[in-house]
């Protein structure tokens, strides 16, 4: 079990009993609730380079989501979230009635239109959203009432994929109640599309594929094309990987996330029609398919030697959406679209992939190797190129830079190597690479940004299995206590390195 499951217990031993006083009891039925539990994640190298195909390395947190889901005779779907802290108030209860629901999960766009409609049942869209996925790719009906409870400890806007954590642990254990097995890979992908499609979010894979596949205290390596495992593997010897929090709240919805990915769509649209590889008008308007038999559809592939002889060249630095489709027909892309009213930095978004599905290969590679003098510095190296090029496409913000200096300026005398800005940017969390035994230099790093920006922030530590290598367990309820039982347990997902892989 997890370092997380005494707390969980006590948090819903408590929770169950309020409830229970305020005549809202939760759990009513005969079978125990199916749990399923899922972790954050640690956006190590690789970040936003997911949805252009690069290889990302992630390590699954130990913070985690757990996900309790019991059948009921009511007429709705009861879905009540809750936090891990002292106060046993649900974060929010909401009832959705059975006939809207069915009628709602039909297909993607309604299930979007239903959740959006109202700002009291958006933040629902995470979790029914798999019954909406259930149905329209498995042809799962929604048989009977739910109760269904959400019990957090990932911070929300922190940048370590709160929403995949939600997302990953609800679809599995409303999997395991219904009885329908899907493998990690493919439940990840159908909980990505829950993202795009029922809740609007346009993040890239790599956050459901580590907190459905992850491996306990080890990086997860996925090549984003779609979603291939190219294997999980330790932490070099004398290493550890810490996450701090920048205090500054990240959105991947956000626009600055949103625009960066528009350019390097619209960058890789551009080099499709210079180096004339056909090009195919889509529906809706606005949208492309290209058939790429060169890079296979995908700017990670292109290479950093291609890029600068021949391809960087043709990109502008800057474009302007009302440009960009005056010239060309659209994007590949199907869930951002270009606003004519937006300018964006193509050139930086373009390369950005590219570079780090170099920088990537380079990180594995040396991680593999040990932990000598020599390797600690070009692994920090590459993250502070990493970070770099996130500031140059316009996700870098004033905290998570400053963290990063701290951490350049306490260097490697005081054993940290290496940081950078995760996941979507725009603030969030960085992620700090360092010796094991350089916690006290951590803290001080901590303490002046602290300091700095009258705040305290949140330092993330430790690893925790995926949901696939958790497995699915029982919540036994009695006596006003709360146990929480293994039943079947996956063990860890295998995910081989693939021959001839260099």
């Amino acid at each position: 079990m997890t370092v997380d499951r005494l707390q969980f217990e006590r948090h819903v031993a408590r929770l169950c009993q309020a409830l229970a006083q305020q005549a809202r009891p939760l759990f009513s039925g005969r079978e125990a609730p199916v749990v399923a539990r899922a972790p954050g994640r640690l956006d190590v190298m690789g970040g936003i380079g997911d949805y252009s195909g690069c290889q990302v390395l992630e390590l699954p947190l130990a913070v985690g989501a757990f996900a309790c889901v019991q059948r009921t005779r009511a007429p709705h779907v009861r879905i009540v979230s809750a936090g891990f802290g002292h106060d046993v108030a649900p974060l929010r209860d909401i009832s959705l009635p059975l006939a809207e629901l069915r009628e709602a999960c039909c297909s993607y766009a309604e299930a979007r239109a239903y959740f959006g409609a109202s700002a009291d049942r958006a933040w629902a869209a995470y979790v029914a959203g798999a019954l909406v996925a259930l149905r329209v790719e498995l042809g799962v009906e929604l048989s009977g009432g739910l109760d269904i409870l959400l019990c957090s400890s990932v911070p929300e806007g922190k940048g370590v994929s709160s929403s995949a954590a939600v997302t990953v642990a609800s679809f599995r254990a409303l999997c395991a109640l219904i009885g329908v097995d899907v493998d990690p890979v493919r439940g990840a992908l159908l909980c990505q599309r829950i993202e795009n499609l029922v809740v609007g979010a346009p993040c890239g894979v790599m956050d459901q594929m580590t907190s459905s596949c992850g491996n306990e205290g080890r990086l997860l390596a996925i090549t984003c094309q779609p979603a291939r495992l190219d294997g999980s593997f330790p932490v070099a010897e004398g290493l550890s990987f810490w996450g701090i929090d920048s205090l500054l709240r990240h959105q991947v919805s956000g626009a600055s996330y949103t625009e960066v990915r528009v350019a390097a769509f619209m960058g890789y649209s551009i080099l499709a029609q210079a180096l004339g590889l056909p090009v195919r008008q889509a529906a809706p308007p606005g949208k492309v398919v290209i058939d790429d038999s060169r890079f296979g559809g995908y700017l990670a592939n292109v290479g950093v030697d291609a890029f600068e002889r021949e391809l960087a060249p043709r990109l502008p630095e800057r474009l302007s959406g009302a440009d960009f489709l005056r010239d060309y027909a659209g994007i590949t892309d199907t869930v951002t679209e270009v606003s004519p009213g937006s300018t964006y930095r193509v050139r930086a978004a373009a390369a950005h992939p590219v570079y780090e599905h170099a920088r990537v290969h380079e990180f594995r590679s040396l991680m593999e190797r040990g932990a000598s003098s020599a390797t600690c510095a070009r692994l920090g190296q590459l993250m502070y190129e990493a970070h770099d090029s996130y500031g140059a496409c316009g996700l870098g913000s004033l905290g998570t830079d400053r963290l990063v200096r701290l951490v350049r300026d306490a260097g490697a005398a005081r054993g940290l190597y290496g940081a950078k800005i995760t996941g979507g940017g725009s603030g969030g969390t960085v992620a700090v690479l360092g010796a094991s035994d350089a916690e006290g230099a951590l803290r001080e790093v901590v303490a002046r940004y602290a300091r700095e920006v009258n705040g305290e922030p949140h330092v993330f530590r430790g690893s925790s299995p995926g949901a696939a290598e958790f497995g699915i367990a029982r919540l036994v309820l009695g006596d006003g206590n709360v146990r929480l039982e293994r039943g079947e347990r996956s063990g860890p997902v295998p995910c081989e390195r693939p021959k001839g892989f260099a």
